[in-house]
């Protein structure tokens, strides 16, 4: 359908999991895509895959737990394509604390990853859009335990709330500006960090995705090449004047009780 036919889409975390997807779906769609990661393999394989198709993409390593690598990496994309059209921020830490035993190391990891550098990602962003006074699309990848969520994620949770103000503000801040910032609150997600995640923290087994669905309404985990169709909508012109949105991408209603 051509939905980012010619827009230039950074998605920061997207090396892997939900943002790959997201990278993928972008390039469907028309885009020139640019995502990020700390680890340099997984980044240029999918760089590669993506130039294989005929896409133009780049791969830039930034450690996002530092601000000043978030600024850069849309730095670096700017100073490559001439501009940012569009800013996905998809990277999370997802690593486990209870309010009685999270560290203020622990802590500080948390608010760097999942709320920092989106934070100093969109500044960057939004600075090049107003230099060019053009409009611009932003879409956070939130978490639907941000409305309280589980209590071994007493840092993850503290963050991620913290990324659904900041979503709200930024998107009232810059609406005059044509810039619209929206966010997904997407819940548990058949992605590799979850999986190494179920494994680590919770001693999970091999099958513990095909356990898992058969618990959940719809028979499944939420589906990354799913949440990425409606991440490239939210990006597009097709999503209209929405702004300043956080939507629950999940099979769970908040407030439902059986």
């Amino acid at each position: 359908m051509g939905l980012l036919d010619d827009k230039v889409v950074l998605v920061n975390g997207g090396s892997q999991g939900v943002g790959a997807a997201i990278a993928r779906a972008a390039v469907r769609e028309g885009a020139v895509v640019a995502v990020t990661g700390r680890r340099t393999e997984p980044g240029e394989a999918l760089v590669a895959e993506l130039a294989a198709d005929g896409a133009k993409a780049m791969f830039v390593r930034a450690d996002l737990s530092d601000a000043d690598q978030a600024k850069a990496s849309v730095a670096e994309v700017v100073d490559a394509y001439g501009r940012i059209d569009c800013l996905v921020n998809s990277a999370g830490l997802t690593s486990r604390g209870t309010l009685l035993d999270t560290t203020p190391e622990l802590f500080d990891q948390h608010i760097a990853i999942n709320l920092k550098a989106p934070f100093f990602a969109m500044q960057a962003a939004v600075t090049d859009m107003l230099a060019r006074k053009a409009p611009g699309t932003i879409v956070n990848i939130i978490t639907t335990s941000a409305h309280g969520g589980q209590p071994f994620l007493a840092p993850y949770v503290s963050a991620k709330a913290g990324l659904i103000g900041l979503t709200r503000n930024a998107a009232h801040a810059h609406r005059w500006d044509r810039i619209r910032i929206n966010g997904l609150n997407i819940g548990w997600t058949a992605t590799e960090g979850e999986d190494a995640t179920q494994k680590a923290f919770h001693g999970a087994a091999d099958g513990w995705r095909e356990s898992a669905a058969a618990g959940l309404p719809m028979g499944k985990l939420g589906q990354p090449d799913e949440i990425a169709d409606f991440v490239v909508f939210l990006l597009s012109e097709r999503s209209g004047v929405v702004t300043g949105s956080v939507i629950d991408w999940d099979q769970n209603v908040l407030g439902g009780m059986d």
